[in-house]
């Protein structure tokens, strides 16, 4: 697959060329086995559980996602494994809970890669079942062998490749830090070498621009708090970069450069059956959507992106329609954790919410130990299994989709590999309605909470700070246990003294799991 260099053509021309087949032409020639299905994990960045219409949104439409739901399952009492995108990817992805790991904290552009080679991914496992892999998005599990040593100039010495992916076109961490530039195959899409990179997350290079010091470069965004380094398209940064030249991306066409590679991998490997993981970047800071989703919402830049998302879910949805893969695909849609409103730019998100509450019936926001943090949307449609479609408040852990995956699969895990991860695929396809009997979350300063049913336990912290200023997001820090009757959604009743004996039951069980000695 060949990198496309956007700078001076049509995005919506190529998408409306990569579109352009019917799907009788397609399904004609489709040879793909009905016996494994193509596997797409849609995974969202910071969408809160209330951003989507058929969650309950207000002031924002969402007609693809909300069509992907009505012809599957919408889960409303899904979870990821952290309220923060690192350790909740890493989780996803290996089956095993990050707070096992000192390193997977929110991840700088310049990290080392967090999942090592040897360890055993959700890519290897499809792999090993004869999948073709990809990574299309957003990574943020880091690049390269040694943090803040990676030559961005040449082929990184380890990269997704190494972890079980064929293909891959990634942003390195988050849109609001450098290098702002697309990974292809180990190596910067489009490279310039008349504008090496440099990146820096220590100290600025001579010369070059800030966010701090020159503001009236800023001509796309401003910082809020924060976010006032580097300068890329008008918009500053965290982190530090020089050059880059004509491979820097430019903010509004990053969810059409991310669809038109995802389209022209799923195209390319219509006859055999497919894995792709596909993160989007849309809803997470700095948000800048394309001009064509701009001003079209009441809730601004933030709702703007969310539409943006829905659009990009929708063209999947439609290759798999012209290619007649649709049937045979399992989409699982969902989010890397909780949202958060003001996270580091003048967007206005907070001031226009009027009335739409981003995280639902929750209490708290990305980072919190309340389950805002971590209970996100989940939706999963497989039109051949899949026959009774609605709704299911089956207490679900994105920790659990690796061995869930491959037993879909009849994959082979190697021992000692996905640690934490059950096969759950029951529940991700609607056969078996028994909840998980507990999940474990972790929030941004590792307090770790037990969730049943019907309770949840979140353990004492140290950690002064209750309330997250500049995000106006409240923690969940306290330094007493606190448990919550779950019937009751807004955790806002600390009963552990009233249900001393319910606490302890919890207790127990996260003792267990931080120690491996409890099964399911």
């Amino acid at each position: 697959m060949k990198s496309r260099n956007y700078a001076g053509i049509s995005l919506l021309a190529s998408l409306a060329a990569c579109n352009s087949a019917t799907a009788e032409t397609v399904q004609k020639n489709s040879t793909q086995d009905p016996k494994r299905p193509n596997v797409i994990v849609i995974l969202a960045d910071d969408l809160g559980y209330g951003d989507l219409k058929c969650y309950g949104a207000k002031n924002v439409e969402t007609p693809h996602v909300d069509k992907l739901a009505s012809e599957g399952i919408r889960f409303t009492n899904a979870h990821t494994v952290a309220a923060t995108s690192t350790p909740s990817r890493y989780s996803l992805l290996t089956g095993e809970y990050a707070w096992r790991r000192p390193d997977t904290d929110i991840a700088a552009g310049d990290v080392k890669m967090i999942i090592r080679p040897e360890q055993y991914t959700m890519a290897d496992m499809f792999k090993s079942a004869g999948y073709a892999t990809a990574a299309i998005g957003k990574w943020h599990l880091g690049l390269g062998d040694k943090t803040g040593g990676q030559d961005w100039n040449a082929p990184l010495p380890a990269a997704l490749g190494d972890l079980g992916f064929d293909y891959h076109y990634i942003m390195a961490a988050t849109a609001d830090r450098v290098p702002c530039v697309f990974i292809e195959n180990g190596k910067v899409a489009n490279y310039d070498p008349s504008d090496p990179i440099e990146v820096s997350y220590t100290k600025n290079f001579p010369g070059e621009p800030t966010g701090k010091d020159n503001p009236e470069l800023l001509y796309n965004l401003h910082p809020s708090n924060g976010h006032d380094m580097s300068i890329v398209n008008g918009i500053s940064r965290i982190g530090f970069m020089k050059g880059g030249g004509k491979a820097l991306w430019k903010d509004e066409n990053i969810a059409d450069s991310i669809a038109v590679h995802a389209i022209d991998f799923i195209k390319q490997h219509k006859d055999e059956p497919f894995f792709m993981y596909f993160a989007t970047n849309d809803v997470h800071v700095p948000r800048f959507p394309h001009d064509r989703f701009r001003g079209k919402n009441p809730m601004g830049l933030r709702g703007d992106a969310i539409a943006q998302f829905d659009w990009t879910v929708g063209q999947l949805m439609e290759t798999l329609d012209q290619l007649g893969l649709t049937e045979n695909t399992l989409i699982i849609l969902s989010s890397d954790n909780g949202p958060v409103v003001d996270d580091g730019y003048k967007d206005k998100a907070e001031e226009l919410l009027n009335g739409h509450t981003p995280s639902g019936p929750w209490r708290g926001n990305k980072y919190s130990a309340f389950e805002g943090g971590t209970a996100v949307p989940v939706i999963v449609r497989w039109p051949q299994k899949i026959k009774k479609t609605g709704d299911s408040d089956v207490l679900m852990s994105q920790i659990d989709w690796l061995a869930s995956l491959g037993a879909l699969v009849n994959a082979r895990l190697p021992k000692g590999s996905a640690p934490d991860s059950y096969d759950r695929l029951g529940n991700l396809i609607g056969t078996d309605k028994t909840d998980r009997p507990w999940i474990v979350e972790q929030s941004m300063n590792h307090t770790l909470s037990v969730r049943t049913k019907d309770w949840k336990y979140i353990e004492p912290n140290d950690d002064p700070t209750t309330f997250m200023k500049a995000e106006k997001i409240e923690t969940g820090n306290l330094n007493i246990p606190q448990l919550y009757e779950m019937e009751k959604v807004s955790e806002q009743e600390n009963v552990a003294e009233k249900y001393p004996k319910k606490v302890f039951e919890l207790q127990t069980i996260l003792r267990q799991v931080r120690n491996k000695r409890i099964k399911m």
